[in-house]
């Protein structure tokens, strides 16, 4: 015997399947519908709610609420109103109704690129005016470089002075040696 006795599980159950047919039909006269709302307005929405409830097959109350909502819902549904926010449509703004004159709303990664592009600029700033730490140890270096190079090209003068003077020197023993 199967596990779930005479009936067995859901999963072997005939499946109902809607035809093409009935769908195209659902479809029209939901449009029918709509069409009339937007034409007739809200002025009386409650009489047009009954008269497109019946038209649609398959809908098997025609019994509409004091209120006058488009169908009653089963269960909770009638009692919370609830939408879900991963459905809402986007609604078209007219261009009258933008303002241009309030601030746009930046997302955190916006406003934190922002911030750091402005604090590398004020860093670039600092640092070309030799207040960082680093410029200063740069400053330092550079110094330090500057004097070896000047103590170098005064040694490489002097030598270049006593090798002229020695050539001169040598030169004028040449001279008194030929005499």
């Amino acid at each position: 015997m199967p596990k779930g006795g005479k009936r067995g599980s859901h999963k072997g159950r005939a499946r109902m399947y809607t035809s093409p047919e009935e769908i195209d039909a659902q479809m029209k006269a939901e449009k029918e519908r709509k069409q009339q709302e937007q034409e007739q307005g809200d002025g009386d929405g409650a009489a047009q709610n009954e008269l497109a409830e019946e038209k649609l097959p398959g809908s098997g109350s025609e019994d509409s609420d004091d209120e006058g909502s488009d169908r009653k819902r089963a269960g909770v549904e009638g009692l919370i109103e609830i939408e879900n926010p991963n459905r809402v449509s986007q609604k078209s703004k007219k261009v009258t109704q933008i303002e241009l004159d309030e601030p746009k709303q930046l997302s955190r990664r916006e406003r934190e690129e922002i911030e750091k592009q402005k604090a590398k600029e004020r860093y670039m700033k600092m640092h070309l005016a030799g207040k960082t730490d680093q410029a200063k140890a740069d400053l330092a270096r550079l110094a330090i470089i500057k004097k070896q190079r000047e103590e170098a090209a005064r040694k490489k003068e002097e030598e270049k002075k006593a090798k002229e003077a020695a050539a001169a020197a040598a030169k004028g023993m040449n001279s008194l040696s030929l005499k």
